[in-house]
């Protein structure tokens, strides 16, 4: 690729970039802090000075600090035992920990209802055993939405953490922790001491995704109807959007927490690159243990599998039931709501419009992150790192955040007042897709580029075979199955999203697959089984496009959900 091609790929990346992730959070910015014209720190101020505003900013803080807390708890020791041990049921339980990831916590959610629900499985159980009397119920939910939203979250996003301290702990020199052994320092302290510090870029990189999603997260409190939250709060302000600018500075307000922690993540966290000698001075990777300790192995990941996939279960069963009220398990199972489910007048367009929006948006993301990951790996254009940069800032960006910003910037009287999803959504929601993924794409074309050698490439163009056409004919088909894998995931992903679909499709006719769960739930009678069925479809979509990827991608696929 000339260098002049290189800066016409940098300049369209910063445009699009400006114009779709720095100006709705600038248009959303500047109607937090101008009042006709005039600077004003009013509404701010007014944020942290109303009760309920103050509660629920402090409720998402909590939040996404628990949330992020017992997602470690769960991955930091499973990444650990995975990387270091041999066990009986290894590579299926492997495989099997990235099924939590195929369901959208929202989704799950309505699973977990179905179970710890006043008439669900749980209190059946217990009256069953004679714990709770005839007609006695725990409201568990009702008395711990705080902690459902909590369990669903770290149930759903502990895979992403433990994808990137998997990827750390493999990078680490064993001959250290073996040195360390040498002078006595053993067991956990050798760990606190030595393997942790060298981890804790992976443990920054996934802890940063799961806090910002905790943090910001829309579709679970919703299903558990945790109003005392800010995310909820600003969905119950955008009605009044057009006069109310409070909302604009609850997210103003979200965004600055977000990228300070970040940053003091970053600072205290980030930037700790060990040096390290090369990996083959000494044996390392998992090792043979005894049969006790190797079932133990096997007992763990079994069971903390098995927990995750409880909301999944859940969903299931609910898709299945025809009847399940006050009972372990449904009195009786029908095909009806799946059949229902692809024929509802709810469903059918809202996986037309998901196939129409996402399919957009991924060529988009193909045909970009491409160009975007052979700038920064192929040539030496001064800024290729700043690009890197910018194709990765999506990840940092709430998505609440930016779907917020979407809808200000779109309003009438705004620059971009003709994509109003009030109208139709349809570009809008493309655009919101493609920005949201593109570094899906991004990190997987860099991921094919640096495992393969530029000689092909250097052959074929001594052979006066023009740059595009190199690219074209030698390049994209060595990193097509990398490609392949990013692009399924961004697809998947934007088939999936929750916070761009539940604030920007405004109208029936143009909701996607989440929305219309989202709608169905909320339906009388057998809305909540409709919305079971319809998430299933959707599980088994996502499961299928997550191995392929995990397939062709194996441990680089953590690279994928690093900020």
């Amino acid at each position: 690729m000339s260098k002049s091609l290189a800066w016409i790929v940098w300049a369209i990346t910063a445009v699009l970039l400006g114009c779709f992730l720095v100006w709705p959070i600038g248009t959303t910015v500047q109607r937090a802090f101008f009042e006709d014209g005039r600077f004003t720190l009013d509404y701010i101020r007014e944020v942290f000075a109303n009760q309920i505003y103050r509660e629920g900013l402090a409720n998402s803080f909590l939040l996404a600090v628990t949330t992020t807390l017992v997602t470690l708890v769960l991955a930091l020791p499973l990444a650990f035992v995975a990387d270091r041990f041999n066990f009986p049921g290894k590579r299926l339980l492997n495989a099997l920990i990235l099924v939590p990831m195929i369901l959208p916590p929202f989704v799950g959610a309505i699973g977990l209802k179905m179970m710890f629900g006043q008439m669900g499985s749980f209190n059946a159980l217990l009256t069953d055993i004679g714990i709770l009397g005839p007609g006695e119920v725990i409201d568990w939910l009702g008395r711990g939405q705080f902690w459902g939203v909590v369990v669903i979250q770290a149930l759903n996003l502990y895979p992403i953490l433990f994808l990137n301290l998997t990827a750390a702990l493999a990078n680490v020199d064993p001959a250290m922790e073996e040195a360390a052994a040498n002078l006595g320092c053993t067991g956990l302290r050798r760990f606190r001491r030595i393997t942790l510090p060298l981890i804790m870029p992976g443990v920054f990189a996934g802890g940063t995704i799961v806090f910002i999603f905790a943090f910001t997260d829309l579709g679970t409190p919703l299903v558990f109807d945790y109003s005392r939250l800010a995310s909820v709060q600003i969905f119950n302000g955008i009605k009044e959007i057009s006069g109310n600018p409070f909302p604009f500075a609850l997210v103003v307000v979200m965004l600055a927490s977000s990228l300070l922690l970040y940053l003091a993540s970053k600072l205290a966290f980030g930037r700790g690159q060990h040096a390290m000698v090369a990996k083959a001075t000494t044996a390392g990777g998992a090792r043979d243990t005894s049969r006790v300790t190797a079932w133990l192995c096997t007992a763990g990941f079994a069971g903390v599998t098995l927990i995750a996939l409880l909301p999944h279960i859940g969903v299931i069963l609910e898709s299945f039931s025809d009847d399940w009220y006050a009972t372990i398990l449904p009195r009786s199972f029908t095909t009806r709501h799946w059949e229902s489910a692809l024929g509802h007048y709810l469903t059918v367009p809202s996986i037309v419009n998901s196939l129409k929006y996402a399919g957009i948006s991924v060529v988009f993301d193909v045909v970009l992150g491409v160009a975007i990951a052979y700038v920064i790996v192929r040539t030496k254009l001064p800024g290729r790192h700043l690009l890197d940069a910018l194709a990765m800032l999506p990840l940092a960006v709430p998505g609440l955040v930016l779907a917020f910003g979407y809808l200000a910037m779109t309003q009438p009287g705004q620059i971009f007042e003709a994509f109003d999803p009030g109208k139709d959504p349809t570009l809008i929601l493309v655009i919101a897709y493609a920005i949201r993924r593109l570094p899906y794409v991004v990190r997987s074309a860099v991921a094919g580029l640096q495992q393969t050698s530029e000689t092909l490439e250097e052959a074929a163009q001594n052979l006066g075979c023009p740059p595009l056409r190199t690219l074209r004919r030698i390049t994209f088909p060595l990193i097509a199955a990398n490609v392949l894998a990013g692009g399924l995931l961004a697809f998947a992903f934007a088939m999936l999203e929750v916070s761009d679909s539940l604030i920007l499709a405004q109208k029936q006719q143009h909701f996607p697959i989440t929305k219309a769960i989202f709608e169905l739930f909320n339906l009388i009678g057998d809305g909540k089984y409709l919305a079971a069925a319809l998430g299933v479809w959707a599980m088994i979509f996502l499961g299928l496009t997550i191995a392929v990827a995990s397939k062709v991608l194996g441990r680089k696929l953590g690279a994928l959900f690093r900020v």
